[in-house]
């Protein structure tokens, strides 16, 4: 049977059920958002009380139905501590029981039942001053975003870098704010790599992420990088061996991974 879900207030349909509130949850109201691609949405909440947080943390989201049922999933948070509002960005997965209700069904007035931002690992701050070489695959690539916007946000004069892997150009996430900040900012630079399809006049076929690839678009070794790593299982695991084969420090090495069990990509 499938579970339809509601946002705590402003239900705009007679079928689906409430949350129910618990006080040691904080409530964030849905105050706008847009479509990154075909199937992915940043939402954007106000949470009142929020205090600042780290580039890099997450939170989770409750839905509670009114028999009882929970979901609890984690996201990403795509903004900056600096921001007025805190972003997230879904992707919807195709049998997913949460994700496709915030994607296609949560509306701005709507309130839901979120906890953090919180996590402590995989987290960049300005006074971090190392050159930052960020990696990520698909929407890997949020909680880098959320990094990206802290060093702008700031007065760091650490150098970025980021290698995003992805299936095609229709699937990205961020495509404008990435080709503005590259054009622009002197201290990021954007790579990519398309494993399925690449934009027209791209000089290097689609293809997926090697070990070769990899290393002539990184930040090299005797530069010193933190690497932040992100992406499903495997392609954080391959990307991370590969790293430490090519004399990366593993304590350099931060990684964060989300479920799914493909190939690299």
């Amino acid at each position: 049977m499938d579970i339809i879900f509601t946002a705590i207030r402003g239900v705009r349909s007679g079928i689906r059920e409430a949350f129910a509130v618990s006080s040691v949850w904080r409530v964030a109201e849905v105050v706008g958002g847009e479509l990154e691609n075909a199937t992915a949405r940043t939402i954007r909440l106000r949470v009142d009380g929020l205090m600042g947080y780290l580039a890099g943390q997450h939170i989770d989201i409750r839905l509670t139905a009114e028999d009882g049922y929970t979901a609890i999933r984690s996201y990403s948070v795509a903004s900056a501590s600096a921001d007025e509002h805190l972003e997230i960005t879904v992707d919807e997965l195709p049998d997913g029981e949460v994700s496709p209700y915030l994607v296609r069904d949560l509306a701005v007035g709507d309130q839901l039942e979120i906890r953090g931002p919180v996590g402590g690992w995989f987290v960049w701050r300005p006074a971090d001053a190392n050159p930052v070489q960020l990696i990520g695959g698909g929407s890997g690539v949020v909680p880098l975003m959320s990094m990206i916007r802290a060093r702008q946000a700031s007065n760091s004069a650490a150098p970025f870098r980021l290698l995003y892997s992805l299936k095609s150009p229709d699937s990205s996430l961020y495509r404008d704010e990435l080709h503005r900040l590259d054009q622009e900012s002197a201290k990021l630079m954007v790579d990519y790599v398309y494993t399925r399809s690449t934009p027209e006049g791209w000089p290097a076929a689609p293809g997926r992420l090697t070990s070769e690839s990899l290393l002539g678009k990184i930040f090299p070794t005797e530069e010193k990088p933190d690497v932040f790593v992100c992406g499903q299982t495997v392609f954080v695991e391959t990307v991370s061996d590969w790293l430490v084969m090519a004399g990366y420090p593993p304590e350099s090495i931060k990684t964060e991974r989300f479920g799914g069990t493909g190939g690299i990509q």
